[in-house]
């Protein structure tokens, strides 16, 4: 790959001039190592859990719909504006080890992209877990790893947190704040926010003096969920009107944060919909204002906040209800995630690194996702990602394969 010329930041991308509206855009790029069938008479007999060869597809067909061309995509934007198109990933340490036996070419890309200095790296848990919810040393330990290689890999140290599909409250704020960081990521919906404007920027209760950025959800989802439903009364959306949409809200401290899914881009909305012609000509017609700039969330918290927010319960950007019942919601869910955090004391009294790699791997919220039972439209999405025939199969294959795990655990200790 030839080199690239690293672009300073340009008027405004500092954070600095808050009369200058900003997009913030963010990219979540997650890939679980899923399970393999796992039925109750291979307990005690086989210990191999994850399904390689599924994995791999998927992950072939991801990179190549996905992660190679809009990478490609992303680095010419950046060269084409001067280094005024700016965005920001968090890649979990789930996906890296799989890239990074699989498939290098595709962490070369975002090798590329980190070297334009115009992208910034967030940190999160290695294992996109649920661990803040259980354990504060699993927890830290993860994210003090995630941190690590994210330096490792892009020569960036990490001033921004994400947690786990965006769940947000005051208490992980405040341990976000503690472990160093200066912003983190929150959704914005009304269940978060309340009656305040998402297109701002917060400080959070308590946390230390560490800046949230909220998600304006709609115009977030009108591309990662509604650019290719011909139902929908915004189609075709074109990039001269989204853009217009977003130059609708300019205005004194305005930062409009724009975040999804990476795999939005050629996987959950494919090329034939026109999903990259529209990335290609997105960021032009944002910045044919100029009045509006783009900004990394680290740019995006220098800005004066709009004042505190207070988020005393655990909010996510799942489903309607934006909580956590995603992954804990039902009794099976429950059951499950007890009975892995209730291993942890055993397993570290172990001290054997590849029962301890394992653990984490089970940790994956994946996992517990798709033992959600929702309805509606909640459900079709659940369904929609869900390798299981039903939430029912998905508690009892993961149940099966924690049973046998556990007793290799015990083994281990009685050694």
């Amino acid at each position: 790959m030839a080199a690239r010329r690293r672009h300073a930041a340009p008027p405004g991308a500092s954070g600095g001039d808050e009369h200058m509206s900003a997009v913030c855009l963010y990219f979540q790029v997650h890939q679980p190592r899923r399970l393999r069938r796992y039925p109750v008479f291979a307990i005690g007999k086989e210990h191999d859990y994850e399904d390689e060869a599924g994995n791999r597809k998927i992950l072939d067909k991801v990179a190549e719909k996905c992660y190679l061309p809009a990478n490609d995509i992303l680095l010419d934007l950046i060269d084409r504006h001067g280094g005024e198109f700016r965005l920001s990933f968090s890649i979990t340490g789930v996906l890296l080890d799989q890239l990074e036996r699989f498939r290098p070419e595709v962490i070369v890309g975002f090798q590329a992209l980190a070297g334009t200095g115009c992208v910034e790296f967030l940190n999160e848990t290695y294992h996109h877990s649920l661990a803040f919810l259980y354990s504060g040393k699993e927890f830290r330990g993860q994210v003090d790893r995630h941190r690590r290689r994210i330096a490792e890999l892009f020569g960036l140290e990490g001033e921004t947190f994400r947690a786990t599909e965006l769940i947000y409250s005051d208490a992980l704020a405040a341990a976000a704040a503690d472990m160093g960081y200066r912003t983190i990521l929150a959704e914005g919906a009304t269940a978060v926010l309340g009656t305040r404007d998402p297109n701002r920027v917060y400080e959070a209760a308590g946390g230390g003096g560490i800046r949230v950025l909220p998600r304006n959800y709609r115009l977030s989802d009108d591309i990662s969920f509604r650019f290719s439903r011909r139902d929908w009364e915004g189609h075709p959306l074109t990039a001269a009107r989204y853009a217009r949409w977003l130059h609708e809200l300019q205005g004194p401290e305005t930062v409009v944060s724009l975040f999804m899914d990476y795999e939005t881009w050629g996987e959950h909305q494919w090329a034939e919909s026109g999903i990259f012609s529209f990335l290609k000509a997105l960021p032009g017609e944002i910045l044919a204002r100029s009045d509006f700039s783009f900004v990394t969330p680290r740019e995006a918290a220098l800005r004066q906040p709009a004042g505190e927010l207070s988020v005393p319960e655990f909010r996510s950007w799942a489903d309607t209800e934006r909580d956590l019942t995603a992954w804990r919601g039902n009794a099976l869910q429950r059951d499950a995630l007890e009975a892995l955090y209730g291993l942890e004391e055993a397993v570290a009294a172990t001290g054997d690194r590849d029962l301890t790699e394992q653990w984490r791997r089970l940790q994956t919220s994946d996992h517990f996702y798709y033992m959600c039972a929702k309805g509606r439209a909640d459900g079709d999405v659940h369904r929609y990602f869900n390798p299981y025939p039903s939430p029912y199969d998905a508690y009892i294959n993961y149940m099966n394969i924690l049973d046998d795990f556990s007793r290799r655990v015990g083994k281990e200790k009685r050694a």
